[in-house]
């Protein structure tokens, strides 16, 4: 449930409340707005006691939250959060969410030093402000190439962070999830593992941004109930991925659902990026489903990116050439613009 102040409530009134919600064995998130407070209560049902609370000094209302997920509604959290990730913790701050957008590019995989310099050059200089690359690949087929692991790790982080980018990855198992830390500025949770509650437990008892894409098959309410598992754990750094679902259509990889944006933008308060690359599977489509990304309002775009797709050792023929990137960039920029959104 949501706890309404009173515009005039005092500082002491809502210690006093908080304190009584610990009694009772609840937990509490705190929103401090300019006009008003709101205390958003998770816990056991028999456990929310409306009567006693709705009577204590300070309070407005006291208010049933209707949604499954409660912590990533907006009933609990009105504003938009907005969530930051620098390199190494120290380098500039990137911002998603709250009207701010930010660019993620890479390749599908890491695959060595020297290729992945050439592109993480070429996607900052045209404006990408996260550098993206998976170590470890969950692969259909247990005969591809799954992924250099922590040498993997090393060489992303190194590049990413010559370069001042934060740099982002996927973590396949909760007994990964100190190794992927320890390299990564942000977590990757992909669409295989949505529903993995372990790990979106693991994940979200640590303090770094955690990108969680959609599953193949679920839906916005499946979506944001996994980000509620993170977000229960205490990790409030939750970004939101379409990157398509399963449906009749065969000619591209996914279908990507571009009412997810809105859809989730009305019901969350989380930051909510796309994935064009893994929607579609098809490099023409690219570039014109960025552009409607943005348009429909996305916090940002995910794209994959290598400077000699041929060779890739992973999704290549989804990925965008470096020049075919920079002009996408130009067009996204000018888009968000209209939009009112500013790029990283």
């Amino acid at each position: 449930m949501i706890i309404v102040l009173k515009p005039d409530s005092t500082p002491e009134q809502l210690e006093a409340l908080i304190a009584r919600v610990k009694e009772l064995g609840l937990r509490y998130h705190l929103s401090q707005g300019e006009q008003r407070t709101i205390v958003g209560i998770i816990g056991e049902e028999d456990k929310l006691q409306i009567q006693p609370l709705a009577a204590m000094p300070g309070v407005e209302q006291v208010l049933p939250i209707l949604k499954p997920f409660k912590l990533a509604s907006r009933q609990m959290h009105p504003s938009d959060t907005v969530v930051t990730v620098k390199a190494g913790g120290t380098g500039p701050t990137v911002r998603l969410g709250g009207g701010y957008v930010a660019m993620i590019a890479g390749p599908c995989a890491v695959e060595g030093e020297e290729i992945l310099a050439e592109i993480a050059r070429a996607v900052k200089a045209s404006g990408a402000s996260i550098l993206r690359g998976g170590a470890f690949k969950p692969r259909t087929s247990p005969y591809s190439f799954q992924g250099m692991g922590e040498p993997g790790l090393k060489i992303l982080r190194d590049v990413g962070h010559s370069l001042g980018m934060p740099v982002v990855t996927e973590v396949m198992d909760p007994r990964q999830v100190p190794l992927v830390e320890r390299y990564a500025d942000m977590f990757q949770i992909g669409a295989r593992n949505m529903q993995n509650f372990d790990l979106l437990r693991e994940v979200g008892q640590c303090r770094k941004p955690v990108l969680l894409k959609r599953g193949m098959a679920a839906s916005v309410k499946d979506l944001l109930l996994s980000a509620e598992y993170v977000l229960s754990e205490g990790n409030e750094q939750v970004i939101l991925c379409e990157r398509g679902v399963r449906t009749f259509e065969d000619s591209t990889r996914n279908m990507l659902d571009m009412s997810a944006v809105p859809n989730a933008q009305g019901q969350s308060h989380l930051p909510i990026i796309v994935d064009p690359s893994h929607a579609t599977g098809r490099p023409d489509l690219i570039p014109a489903m960025a552009r409607a990304s943005i348009a429909a309002g996305a916090d940002g775009v995910h794209v994959e990116v290598h400077s000699a797709p041929e060779k890739a050792m992973s999704d290549g023929a989804q990925a965008l050439r470096p020049p075919q990137f920079d002009a996408l960039m130009q067009s996204l920029k000018a888009i968000a613009a209209v939009v009112g959104k500013t790029f990283n």
